[in-house]
């Protein structure tokens, strides 16, 4: 090869290289200027896609219709179930059903009374004139054995040393006679060295006691006293009576909940069902839409509950607080909170992810030098 041809074929060879080179580098200045664009118009593409978030999960006429099913579901579950609903009359009844699947000599020892529900005093006791408090009508909320929480050890305590604790700060006790009769008062500080002693000497006691407690929980929790709402009534045992007497204990707050969640798992499901992936590319974007719609409905559904029980007081309608619906209310109050932090992540997600890929742009296709 020639000096001359040599000589030509390097500078086509550089001609090329330098094309390439410039054409990598427009490339290069015109990303730059795409971004530098995006950059400067950032808050119009982040509110266009703000838009289209919302666009994309407001409710339709099929989600309307669903939220209005899950809102009549709700409602017809508040007052077709109201607090007074589904229970035993006494106690009593309760344990019977029980004592059916048990073999009678556990049912015996298991079943039998508990002493922190005796009112009555012993013959010896009554003539002290010392007055316990405690009362049929009220032991459910003025006994500590009774309290969903701290039953478990001071309902325990008194099964081992046949004996009741007060709901108060002095933690009063006193014990009792066959688990029939209140007989004398006794220092706490006694009980639980008794407790010890008897613990100590054998440990199934322990055992039996808390076995015991559990199915007294049981009995108690589907009468028509029912078992307070644990915190509450230590708080106020005035605020616990009449929300008993109106059947808003643990088993109706409990039941109103259990339901309550239910319903939104089911809806939840059938609208997930819908699911269409060649529209919603991302189902938690899908999910966002299934999530207004438990909102919506269990909001609708609570203040609609709250309003009739108002109105229903406010003109001498004593019953009236039957029909609220506390353990609904709990479960509105969660997920409103819930899903709207799961709405502002996924808007989140959406929006800044959008706008983060136009940011990004497609990947550089250099040519070879």
């Amino acid at each position: 090869m020639s000096s001359l041809e040599e000589l030509k074929r390097r500078r086509e060879l550089l001609d090329k290289k330098s094309k390439a080179i410039l054409s990598n580098m427009d490339m290069i200045i015109q990303e730059n200027y795409r971004v530098a664009e995006v950059a400067h118009n950032a808050g119009k593409i982040i509110d266009d896609l703000d838009k289209k978030f919302d666009k994309l999960t407001k409710l339709n006429g099929f989600d309307i219709s669903f939220l209005f099913f899950a809102t009549a579901l709700q409602c017809v579950r508040q007052y077709w179930l109201s607090n007074e609903k589904f229970r035993f009359d006494k106690d009593g009844d309760a344990s019977k059903v029980l004592k059916k699947t048990m073999p009678k000599s556990y049912s015996e020892i298991l079943l039998g009374p508990v002493p922190y529900d005796a009112f009555k005093k012993s013959d010896d006791f009554r003539s002290t004139y010392i007055n316990t408090g405690v009362s049929g009508a009220n032991h459910r909320y003025t006994v500590l054995g009774h309290d969903p929480l701290l039953g478990w050890i001071f309902g325990t305590l008194n099964i081992i040393t046949d004996s009741l604790t007060k709901n108060n700060i002095m933690l009063e006790s006193y014990k009792v006679i066959n688990s029939t009769h209140i007989d004398a008062p006794i220092t706490f500080p006694a009980l639980i060295h008794e407790c010890s002693q008897q613990v100590q000497n054998d440990y199934k006691i322990l055992i039996v006691a808390v076995t015991r407690q559990a199915l007294h929980y049981g009995t108690d929790a589907f009468t028509k006293m029912g078992l307070p709402i644990p915190i509450v009534n230590n708080l106020s045992p005035d605020l616990t009576s009449t929300l008993m007497k109106n059947g808003i204990d643990l088993y109706g707050i409990t039941r109103g909940a259990t339901l309550s969640i239910l319903i939104n798992t089911i809806i939840a499901a059938i609208h997930g069902l819908y699911y269409d992936n060649k529209f919603y590319k991302n189902r938690d974007v899908y999910e966002v839409k299934t999530r207004k719609i438990l909102s919506y409905s269990n909001l609708i559904a609570t203040t609609s509950n709250v309003i009739y029980v108002a109105m229903n007081s406010a003109m001498g309608n004593e019953l009236a607080l039957r029909n609220l619906d506390v353990g609904g209310m709990l479960v509105t109050i969660y997920r409103l909170i819930n899903d709207y932090q799961f709405v502002r992540r996924v808007k989140e997600e959406f929006v800044f992810g959008g706008f983060n890929k136009l940011i990004e742009g497609e990947e550089y296709k250099f040519e070879d030098v």
